[in-house]
């Protein structure tokens, strides 16, 4: 059985990334060369992330995945709406009780349950 890799972009996904991502200027003082686009591309290391939001690569990408949608479904966009709310519900807890991560860690109920030996 061949050996997988699922970190790695694999060819369709990776041809149409590709020229979105914006082209790395040379150092004028040398150095070590740039890293592999479609290496960096598949670990989303964070220098080239912050890198290419500053150069507007996200928002192409984004904006090219709307563009494909659009051409192969359209998107009705007389008909968008968004809705958000970030508001506490006072009245939520009765109704579903305490979220599980208010609950003490399993290793602490083991052992409050069990009893300390008398000295």
């Amino acid at each position: 059985m061949a050996r997988t890799y699922p970190w790695k972009v694999s060819d369709a996904p990776w041809e149409r990334v590709k020229p979105l991502i914006p082209a790395r200027p040379a150092h004028p003082k040398g150095g070590r060369p740039a890293a592999d686009d479609r290496q960096m591309f598949s670990a989303m290391v964070y220098d080239r992330f912050r890198w290419w939001e500053e150069q507007g690569f996200f928002q192409r990408l984004w904006q090219a995945g709307l563009t494909e949608y659009d051409e192969l479904a359209g998107i009705g966009w007389g008909s968008q709406s968004a809705d958000g709310s970030i508001v506490k519900a006072p009245l939520a807890q009765a109704a579903v009780g305490p979220a599980p991560t208010d609950m003490p860690p399993f290793r602490d109920m083991v052992f409050c349950s069990q009893k300390k030996p008398q000295i």
